[in-house]
């Protein structure tokens, strides 16, 4: 699986290093194999400064250190709860950007409803964020969560080629 993931991770470390800056991550259906592609990137300490996996309230609360009525109106596997944490888990890192999925991985139905097979994917960068809806169309749970991570990386890559290369001046 991470054979798959190196690559677009690989792009991913590249494109970051040439800006000189870092990401943080928050997983949720992926598992932690969003992190795990970035740190297949020789190197990674340079622009990766870690992350973690969202899949309780309890672990939601330690690793994003929001209060709990952030959430209030936001449900899990929404853009605007990926977002949410996207922009938690920058501020908790110090990361110059972060990327935060939700999904629903099945076999099983998602508590709250979402459709086996569809990831919400947020970065949040130094100008705000962005979000994407990814749909898989398939109900493995194994293949769901590497098509998820490899959405948010591809995502990471998009966002990153697409944003204006920093002020080196600013960052000096």
């Amino acid at each position: 699986m991470l054979d798959t993931l190196a690559p677009i991770a690989a792009e991913a470390g590249a494109l970051l290093i040439a800006r000189r800056q870092t990401i943080a991550v928050a997983d949720g259906a992926t598992g932690g194999l969003i992190l795990a592609g970035l740190l297949t990137v020789p190197g990674a300490t340079r622009f990766c400064r870690g992350g973690g996996v969202v899949y309780s309230l309890r672990g939601r609360d330690v690793l994003l250190g929001l209060p709990r009525d952030a959430y209030a109106g936001k449900e899990s596997v929404t853009e605007a709860y990926a977002m949410l944490q996207a922009e938690a888990i920058r501020v908790r890192f110090g990361a110059d950007w972060a990327v935060a999925e939700s999904g629903a991985a099945g076999p099983d139905r998602h508590p709250r409803g979402a459709p086996i097979g569809r990831s919400c994917i947020a970065v949040a960068g130094p100008a705000g964020g962005v979000a994407t809806t990814f749909e898989s169309g398939i109900e493995d749970r194994i293949a769901n969560m590497a098509a998820f991570a490899q959405a948010a990386l591809h995502f990471v890559v998009d966002v990153l080629d697409a944003a204006p290369t920093p002020d080196s001046d600013a960052r000096d």
